[in-house]
């Protein structure tokens, strides 16, 4: 396969993952959603408790860029900070009641999304799909992880470090 072939697995992968995006984002415009906000709702609703610096991960932005959505949805009420009971400089993230409700209307609108882009397959083709697509992100997280640990041993940060850096 060439680079220019649109059939290449990495090309379809991508496309496909952004034309969801694309179609979600139009979706959930209606209840008042910016992609940024959505991803910080389906992050927390999944990982209630992050830190600002989990969340960042989660989104792939760095902590200042994390910090001002943070203080935005905040102020909307959807987000609420807590004190960390083993560290006081950790602040935990957690969704409001409100932005609890707003994940459950979004989260149809996702299964929606998913159903319809999924509609060409049989259910047992969506199975082995969803199967498949399962492990390859195992794989991933596995690779990623590697890199990460390779990373860090190339730079040889004090465990200190590290633990800063997780926080």
């Amino acid at each position: 396969m060439s680079p220019d072939d649109d059939g290449y697995i990495g090309y379809v992968l991508s496309d496909v993952a952004r034309l969801i995006r694309t179609v979600f984002d139009r979706r959930v415009r209606s209840l008042g959603l910016t992609r940024a906000q959505w991803l910080v709702l389906s992050r927390l609703y999944r990982r209630p408790g992050a830190s600002q610096t989990e969340l960042a991960d989660m989104l792939e932005v760095d902590r200042a860029s994390a910090g001002r959505m943070i203080d935005r949805m905040e102020k909307g009420h959807w987000v609420e900070r807590r004190a960390d009971a083993g560290d006081r400089r950790v602040k935990r993230l957690y969704l409001t009641p409100e932005a609890r409700r707003v994940h459950a209307r979004m989260w149809a609108i996702a299964e929606s999304t998913i159903d319809d882009a999924l509609s060409p397959l049989s259910p047992l083709e969506r199975a082995r799909f969803t199967g498949l697509a399962a492990r390859v992100k195992e794989r991933l997280q596995s690779l990623a992880g590697a890199d990460v640990v390779e990373a860090t041993d190339a730079s040889a940060p004090s465990p200190r470090a590290r633990s800063a850096a997780a926080s």
